[in-house]
């Protein structure tokens, strides 16, 4: 029976980040939807497939194109950037296919926030450190955390991983300069994936000037905390399961 695969297609650039599962899924679908405004359409390089950016469709005009490929019996391989867990619009998409009785199934990705860590060559966690990652974002068209929000998840023994809010960095280092040193490592992440892909090391304190000299607005992560002093410098911590003992 036919049904609509949703595919966390990785970081929009990369096509050798797509799992072999994914790669296999769009190779054979019929119809292929993909996010235009944030995935390079060399993912797209050598498909037979119809392919439908769905850049200014509607939730229903989706539904409604899906829904007609599954009753003629086609799969469809829906795209979208990143992983699908988080920040992927999947489920208002799956709710609408539920409603309708389309099956559906989902294959996650790789987050950016991974391939940022990869690209860093380092860990997100570090022992007696840092234990715990919260991924979160600012409000922009769609309503979100505040800069309140945001200070109240800055603490010294966590990472942090501002998606979608890099054009408000100067808010970002003011709110988190409430809870956090000024020396606080930062990185900024750009294009992750793509061949213009940047990585921008600094301090909290000077994330706001270091996002202007670049010229970033958009398509960038900000990463904080001192687990990224790993990237730098040997950490002091090791962890206990490769211990001596």
């Amino acid at each position: 029976m036919a049904k609509v695969f949703f595919i966390g297609a990785g970081p929009g650039g990369d096509p050798e980040l797509l799992t072999v599962k994914a790669a296999r899924i769009i190779k054979k679908a019929p119809l292929v939807i993909y996010a235009g405004s944030l995935l390079h359409e060399r993912l797209l390089s050598g498909l037979e497939a119809e392919v439908i950016n769905s850049h200014g469709l509607s939730l229903e005009e989706l539904l409604d194109i899906m829904s007609q490929a599954v009753a003629k019996g086609k799969n469809v391989a829906r795209l979208h950037s990143g992983d699908t867990a988080f920040y992927s619009a999947l489920n208002e998409e799956a709710a609408g296919l539920r409603e309708r009785g389309i099956p559906y199934e989902v294959i996650p990705g790789v987050s950016s926030a991974s391939l940022g860590a990869a690209r860093l060559g380092l860990e997100l966690t570090m022992p007696e450190v840092s234990q715990t990652v919260v991924f979160t974002r600012l409000g922009g068209k769609t309503p979100g955390p505040s800069l309140e929000d945001l200070a109240y998840f800055a603490r010294e023994d966590t990472t942090l991983v501002i998606f979608l809010s890099v054009a408000r960095a100067r808010e970002i280092e003011a709110a988190l300069l409430k809870r956090l040193p000024p020396e606080t490592p930062v990185v900024v992440a750009e294009k992750l994936g793509y061949p213009e892909e940047r990585l921008l090391k600094g301090s909290l304190a000077e994330l706001g000037t270091l996002v202007e000299k670049a010229g970033i607005r958009q398509t960038a992560l900000i990463y904080v905390g001192k687990a990224l002093l790993a990237a730098e410098k040997p950490q002091k911590t090791r962890s206990k399961l490769y211990g001596p003992k």
